[in-house]
């Protein structure tokens, strides 16, 4: 069991995020205390590091919740979660290529002012 600080050091989320994550429903059922205090279980870190997967390569909160959603739905869902996943994959390779293709552009424009300050 982890406390929401701890919790949010592994995951990288903030104390907000977490909470945030549990009011909209992406997390689900985190445990309370006696005390009510909110306690993450490794399941829920789990969740956690497939949530900051998503959400760093540009998945909306919509995609992310209807993902768990299916998924706590059972395994009658893989199909459709596995073309969830498969949809977000292609659109990361795509903003990839885009990045790709910008770098290099950035690359040959600073070799362009190495050779011009290669001149002086």
């Amino acid at each position: 069991m982890y406390a929401p600080s701890e919790a949010a050091r592994r995951s990288g989320f903030s104390l907000d995020t977490l909470r945030y994550y549990e009011k909209i429903g992406l997390l689900s059922d985190v445990g309370r205390t006696s005390g009510g205090r909110r306690v993450f279980t490794d399941d829920d870190l789990g969740w956690l590091v497939l949530f900051r997967c998503l959400r760093d390569t540009g998945m909306p909160i919509a995609q992310m919740c209807r993902y768990a959603e299916l998924a706590r739905e059972g395994e009658h869902t893989v199909s459709e979660r596995k073309a969830l996943l498969e949809r977000h994959a292609a659109q990361v390779e795509e903003q990839m290529r885009l990045l790709q293709r910008q770098y290099d552009h950035l690359r040959g424009k600073i070799r362009y002012y190495e050779g011009l300050s290669d001149q002086d």
